[in-house]
């Protein structure tokens, strides 16, 4: 690794040709494994998890046409697709150390960068789903509409997909002869700052509608503590989605987490040079994106009731065709649960609400 001691070995870029082992930090037995192991367990549990929550959407008509679960099987689809991207080229770079002509790399970069933001994106998209459901309930049927919903998913994915893929059509330091990047090779440093400007926007704007609609829902909780005596049934609604809220926060909590580390290290890298060492904590935070993959379906399946009664109907359904004892109770306890209203359902945002509204 002598010859990438210095950072113009890194830094430039001569006949769409680099020195690719600059890139390749990981040098000992145990840092493979490490990594290895990391990825693969984390990239399995992502996609399971992620795949598992795509058929209990578009298994039941009832929860995939809601456009709240549209956005979350949205940000299940990047996950998914990130894991599957993510695990395979980062393993096979650091570990086996394969590398790719220029424009491969980049189309393979391309579709990592475009899954992660578009899991960015969706989780924007959701945080406005709730602002909306939460601070105008009646008219949430009338701005939030699966149509719309479909229109803005569409329109993000191909905005991620034309940012994402801007160095394979142009935007790299060896066609422009400028500076690379010293974490990812082939990117121009301005190319990378202005993403890592992106993202932060996102986070910001996420953040904003989130410290709102979690506002709204300390509202709804001291309402609601001083309105016992009002139906069961609105009750009901209201806390849980009061609950998909403080879900949706976790969401974010663990997104932060995930991504402040790798984030902070982009930008220390735009303006220092980095030695092996610093890229080698880089090349383990990576990982945590994965940690965001996989937390996120775990929690849709703990505080999204109709994802977990659709799971326990798919799962008593199986337990009926293999004649497992006990699989009909299960089956009459699901059909109860799957009748409560979660995400916005026809009386959740309507003006079934209007004193609440008014104290709002």
């Amino acid at each position: 690794m002598e010859i990438c001691s210095t950072n113009e070995n890194v830094s430039k870029c001569s006949s769409n040709t680099m020195s690719m082992e600059c890139f390749m930090v990981l040098s000992t037995p145990a840092q493979k494994i490490g990594i290895t192991v990391l990825c693969c367990f984390f990239g399995i549990l992502c996609i399971f998890e992620n795949s598992l929550v795509l058929y209990l959407i578009f298994s039941s008509i009832k929860i995939r046409r809601k456009p709240s679960y549209v956005f979350i099987s949205s940000l299940a689809l990047a996950d998914l697709l990130a894991s599957i991207n993510f695990v395979g080229s980062f393993v096979k770079f650091h570990v086996f150390k394969v590398t790719d002509s220029k424009n491969i790399f980049l189309l393979k970069l391309g579709a990592v960068n475009t899954s992660f933001t578009a899991s960015l994106g969706s989780l924007l998209l959701m945080a406005l789903d709730r602002y909306v459901c939460i601070c105008k309930p009646s008219e949430y049927k009338i701005i939030i509409t699966k149509k719309k919903a479909l229109v803005a998913l569409a329109v993000l994915w191909m905005t991620t997909m034309v940012i994402a893929f801007l160095p394979l059509v142009g935007w790299n330091c060896c066609t422009l002869n400028s500076n690379c990047s010293e974490l990812f090779p082939f990117v121009d440093d301005k190319y990378l700052s202005g993403w890592i400007s992106l993202v932060m926007i996102l986070l910001v704007c996420i953040v904003c509608a989130y410290m709102h609609v979690l506002w709204k829902a300390h509202k709804h909780t001291a309402y609601m503590e001083k309105h016992q005596t009002q139906a069961v049934q609105q009750n009901a609604k209201m806390r849980l989605d009061v609950t998909l809220a403080k879900t949706l926060a976790i969401v974010l909590t663990v997104l932060m987490v995930c991504w402040s580390p790798l984030l902070a290290l982009m930008t220390y890298s735009v303006f220092v040079n980095l030695n092996n060492r610093i890229k080698k904590v880089f090349a383990f935070c990576s990982t945590l994106c994965l940690v965001n993959s996989m937390v996120n379906p775990i929690v849709y399946a703990l505080r999204s009731r109709e994802l977990r009664s659709s799971l326990r109907n798919a799962c008593s359904w199986c337990r009926k065709k293999l004649k497992i004892p006990g699989s009909s109770q299960e089956v009459d306890s699901t059909q109860k649960l799957s009748t409560i209203g979660t995400v916005c359902e026809d009386a959740g945002c309507s003006t079934d609400w209007p004193q609440l509204k008014s104290e709002l």
